[in-house]
């Protein structure tokens, strides 16, 4: 190899690039995800709270392959496990729900709900994002928290998903001052905003920084509380066509820069997708020092 290869701050020596090439060769039957277990396992890669990192792996045999290091399994499809698509409000058969316009204390105090994966409340918050969300939402990986936000009469006003960062953001990256190996040994100490969703029905002035609020601070608590280890920084992207990052600036984050139009599967910088700002919140005043560690 050129150079050491890297991946969760650990380096691949030539013994263990060749023995997951055996492990590989030896059980053609085994998916791409088997493989990925079998590496956290033997390697030792799990979080905190003993997760197996399934999807850091995976990201690094990828680039294994890119590098023409190995050949990856071929994706094998079980039907068996195939999920169905996350079911919508329509498909749900609730009722229309009610405008709701008004002065924010109008609805206070609201009820900042932690929804628990697989529960009634989930599937509501799920069918939600299905229904509203410009982006959609087609599947859920990794450590991830999921919010849904009731006013004082307990109706739903609001729902927030927060799951894994990007890999690798050049903007973000540069603003925290990481490499790639402090990159990669702390990548897992952010996570990403990637939904936010005041429901369309809902028109409350200041509803949204307020809510943005109030979830970010209790955030690391209910991370820690659930994957038993710290997170010192939230990211967002902004998707400039649509919104002008009011909510964000209005809630105190920090504009790190845009992204370059690309996407985390755009591998060969082939796919062109929309601009979008990147803005950044720290959930301590020390969360740059604990990201460079």
């Amino acid at each position: 190899m050129p150079e050491p290869l890297r991946c969760q701050g650990r380096i691949v020596r030539d013994a263990e690039l060749r023995w997951v090439r055996e492990l590989i060769e030896s059980n053609p039957q085994w998916s791409l995800h088997r493989v990925t277990k079998e590496i956290c396992s033997a390697w030792d890669w799990t979080t905190d709270a003993g997760l197996l990192k399934t999807f850091a792996a995976r990201s690094f045999l990828l680039k294994l392959q890119d590098r023409g290091l190995l050949r990856l399994p071929a994706i094998q499809i079980n039907k068996r496990r195939i999920k169905k698509a996350f079911p919508s409000l329509d498909e749900l058969g609730l009722p229309s729900p009610s405008p709701i316009q008004c002065r924010l204390k109008d609805i206070q105090p609201l009820e900042i709900n932690l929804v628990s994966s697989g529960s009634d409340q989930d599937t509501l918050f799920l069918a939600h994002l299905v229904s509203h969300h410009y982006l959609g939402l087609r599947s859920i990986v990794g450590e991830n928290l999921r919010y849904l936000i009731h006013d004082s009469r307990g109706t739903p006003v609001a729902c927030l998903l927060f799951g894994s960062s990007a890999w690798k953001s050049t903007a973000r990256d540069q603003f925290i001052g990481w490499s790639p190996a402090q990159r990669e040994a702390n990548l897992t100490l952010t996570t990403n905003n990637c939904r936010f969703l005041i429901f369309p029905w809902v028109k409350v002035p200041h509803l949204a920084s307020h809510v943005l609020g109030r979830v970010i601070g209790r955030l690391d608590d209910d991370w820690q509380q659930r994957y038993g280890h710290p997170i010192h920084l939230v990211e967002t992207f902004v998707d400039r066509s649509r919104f002008a990052g009011t909510c964000s600036r209005a809630a105190n984050w920090m504009l790190a820069g845009q992204t370059q139009g690309r996407t985390r599967q755009d591998r060969h910088h082939q796919i062109q997708a929309p601009l979008k700002d990147i803005y950044l919140y720290g959930l301590n005043q020390v969360w740059r020092k604990h990201l460079q560690a």
